[in-house]
């Protein structure tokens, strides 16, 4: 198998990635659409690498409600250790998004110092804190659309964002509009009528998961300003 491509083996062989694989004794598991990948309090000191397909960290309190926390696509890092436990009752899962293929390792056996000194496992580490700083950039980014008020700002929030990162006015959603309605935290009913109103008013285009903003951000502006 090749990593190229994946953040955290950066400027890594394919060759050191199985000698660590290896040496820090990593394994594989391969997960079905929906199945859970790991629930947070499980196992705790372990970090999962998305190889192939992609996964969501999904919340569910007490009453049973739904919601998507963070989306995970090929080469994301989830792990106890780089995010939260469980409260107040509420469970935590990585529940897999169609077929996926995650490699686990030890947190402890990547952070210690490797008693061979390797090059490779320094450049792992320091790949970890990037992908830290990039996921403390998102989660920065999701609390800034969840502390809108209304559906209607959460969701023009989300879309500027979107563009953004697609370098234009038309994205495709990562997920289905129901899955959206997780994400925002809001009633899928009321998030459908609302965003129906909107492409009425022509502020939005909606073709299956494909969305166009017709007030979209120009580059390097900051898009949650605006709303």
């Amino acid at each position: 198998m090749t990593y190229d491509g994946l953040a955290l083996f950066r400027d890594i062989t394919d060759s050191e990635v199985e000698a660590m694989i290896r040496c820090f004794r990593m394994y594989r598991g391969q997960y079905g659409p929906g199945a859970s990948i790991r629930t947070y309090g499980e196992q705790g000191g372990e970090v999962g690498v998305i190889l192939r397909g992609a996964a969501a960290v999904v919340r569910f309190d007490h009453a049973g409600n739904r919601t998507i926390l963070e989306r995970l696509v090929t080469g994301s890092v989830f792990g106890e250790v780089l995010a939260f436990t469980p409260a107040l009752g509420d469970c935590l899962e990585v529940v897999s998004d169609g077929s996926s293929e995650v490699l686990f390792m030890s947190y402890d056996h990547m952070m210690k110092r490797c008693e061979k000194a390797c090059s490779y496992h320094s450049k792992l580490v320091q790949n970890m804190f990037r992908l830290v700083t990039e996921q403390t950039r998102r989660l920065s980014l999701r609390v800034e659309i969840l502390s809108r008020r209304s559906i209607r700002d959460k969701l023009l929030c989300y879309f500027r964002i979107c563009c953004l990162e697609a370098g234009g006015p038309a994205f495709t959603l990562p997920f289905s509009l129901s899955a959206l309605a997780d994400y925002i935290s809001a009633d899928r009913s009321a998030m459908m009528r609302e965003l129906g109103r909107m492409r009425q008013e022509g502020l939005v285009a909606v073709d299956g998961r494909r969305v166009t903003v017709a007030d979209a951000p120009l580059p390097g502006e900051d898009p949650v300003r605006r709303v």
